[in-house]
């Protein structure tokens, strides 16, 4: 499961609301961005099984599951893209039409394909 301590600020778009309320309130923000993405089972995001990613602060880096991303996002976590210009779009849960939790960028008001740009592993 993702355990890494950081903090990160978006240059495009924003955090999701309940972050900007934490970070008011003082609270630490973890933080990490994804690197990578295996896939089974097909080409879309709830087909994403593992996401690999890295803490900027500590240099932390691991593999987590959809799953316990889909958990670690819900309790507080953030976790980011970045893309060639630097933007950082935010994971946000979705779920699909029957119950599967999943993530998907998010920036803009707009639902990004960020992850499945990354590189699979």
């Amino acid at each position: 499961m993702v355990s890494s301590v950081g903090a990160c600020a978006a240059r495009i778009g924003r955090r999701p609301r309940s972050h900007r309320r934490a970070a008011r309130k003082g609270k630490l923000i973890l933080s990490v961005r994804i690197t990578a993405v295996h896939m089974v089972g097909g080409l879309e995001h709830q087909h994403i099984a593992t996401l690999r990613w890295i803490n900027e602060e500590t240099g932390a880096e691991g593999v987590s599951t959809r799953e316990a991303m889909v958990e670690w996002i819900t309790s507080g976590g953030v976790a980011y893209t970045r893309d060639a210009v630097g933007d950082q779009p935010y994971l946000r849960v979705r779920t699909t039409g029957w119950g599967t939790k999943y993530v998907q960028t998010y920036a803009d008001g707009i639902w990004k394909d960020n992850l499945l740009a990354l590189p699979r592993f």
